[in-house]
């Protein structure tokens, strides 16, 4: 993927999406929204858990080990279906997987059972993982490879509108609903009366979730129905590939561009999760109020997530993924670190301007890594949704950080993550044309 500004004639002549592809792009990226809902959905039940089962930060953060662990469990398989079938049919499967998911937090609600949760939530980041490891690279193949990593830039500039509605529903549905008693009068209650409390809170978490299962059932038709035509590079639901997984393997861990990429794809995913997983615990730390107030702060990130996602797209068309994701990532750090020092309301919005750095990253650094990859783009595709894994690792992290010495001083975690993406920005910069 050559910059576009290399060659500013045939960006002008080639079309962005190749036109017999722009309905599956269309509908694509509905699936971008999707599970941007179904992951900020999530990132609230860490609080929400604590308070329910009366748990430790670092026991509640295992919803996000659970959530991020299946993406790395599942990425692998995933390519294999793409290989052996189609882009079309690991959509299919992700979709028909995260229903699933999706539908088990009925039965979870029911056993009141944090454990069953986890499980839920486990088979709905499953299918995700599916979803996610096929939907990206198919949106690269939509169209010239020269301008791939803008297109999946903006395909993936709907997930945050995904996000918004997701957060929107847990502030709404989830947030509002919880019991404002305290661990210690909640200790000392009846048994009956918290089991009472607890089925209702717990009533509160599923709903969504449910709600979420029916939608994805009717993208999971019209993508079921959905014609794909041969494109030019070769899209072809017919199409079967001979898969030598230990040769791809090999081909993949020698480029540096790409075994870097997953490195910094796993810090990259860390710090989003962290920022946002903990928002509202920095917000009442610092400012107090309650879950559902801080909750408003965590709003305002992913609106600014999502304004920025376009942002980032335009700016690509004139300056190189790669620069721009190095400064990004250095300003997230420096953010972070200004939260730590400043713990007041400019500290908080501190930490809501770290999402306009996030905007930019998981595409263009998927796109640096998948450059050039050719047919062993699909598994590629699967080693950085693996990466995804820092997502489930690194809350782990910060949340004992909290545990020990509180929501402010945590955000360390993220700042580190942050310089660990801007060294492969500035190692793309020198390396790459992207």
């Amino acid at each position: 993927m050559k910059n576009q500004n290399t060659a500013p004639e045939k960006s002008l002549s080639a079309p962005f999406v190749y036109p017999n592809m722009k309905i599956a792009f269309i509908l694509l990226i509905t699936c971008f929204a999707a599970w941007g809902v179904a992951a900020n959905m999530t990132d609230p039940l860490v609080k929400v858990f604590s308070k329910i089962f009366t748990m430790s930060t670092f026991e509640s953060a295992l919803v996000q080990f659970a959530y991020y662990g299946a993406y790395f469990c599942l990425a692998i398989p995933a390519a294999f279906i793409n290989a052996r079938y189609s882009y079309k049919a690991g959509v299919l499967t992700g979709l028909g997987l995260a229903i699933l998911g999706a539908l088990a937090f009925y039965p979870a609600s029911v056993s009141m059972t944090y454990g069953f949760f986890l499980a839920a939530l486990f088979i709905l980041a499953a299918g995700l993982s599916i979803l996610e490891t096929s939907a990206n690279p198919f949106v690269m193949t939509m169209g010239p490879e020269g301008s791939a990593a803008r297109r999946l830039n903006l395909a993936q500039a709907f997930n945050p509108v995904g996000t918004n509605i997701g957060v929107f529903l847990a502030a709404t549905l989830i947030l509002p609903n919880l019991n404002t008693a305290s661990a210690e009068e909640r200790a000392s209650m009846a048994p009956e009366m918290l089991l009472s409390i607890r089925a209702d809170e717990l009533n509160s978490v599923m709903t969504p979730y449910v709600g979420m299962a029916f939608v994805l059932m009717i993208i999971w038709a019209l993508i079921y129905f959905m014609r794909i035509p041969k494109s030019e590079n070769k899209v072809n639901v017919d199409e079967v590939q001979t898969i030598d997984f230990m040769a791809t393997l090999g081909r993949l861990l020698a480029r540096k561009q790409y075994r870097w990429g997953v490195v910094a794809q796993f810090f990259n995913v860390a710090a989003q999760t962290c920022t946002w997983t903990f928002t509202i615990q920095y917000v009442q730390e610092t400012l107090g109020g309650t879950e559902a107030s801080a909750s408003d702060y965590l709003q305002y990130s992913l609106i600014i997530f999502l304004i920025s996602r376009f942002v980032m797209t335009w700016l690509m068309g004139f300056f190189r993924p790669a620069v721009l994701l190095s400064i990004l990532a250095l300003l997230g750090t420096a953010l972070c670190l200004y939260a730590v020092m400043v713990p007041d309301v400019t500290g908080v919005w501190a930490i809501v301007s770290i999402s306009a750095c996030l905007s930019l990253m998981f595409p263009t650094i998927y796109s640096i890594a998948l450059d050039g990859l050719g047919s062993d783009t699909k598994f590629g595709s699967a080693g950085l949704v693996m990466a995804i894994l820092g997502g489930a690792v690194m809350p782990l992290v910060q949340g004992a950080t909290i545990d020990e010495y509180g929501a402010i001083i945590s955000y360390v975690v993220p700042a580190v993550c942050f310089l660990v993406v801007a060294a492969y920005g500035m190692f793309s910069v020198k390396n790459t044309t992207v």
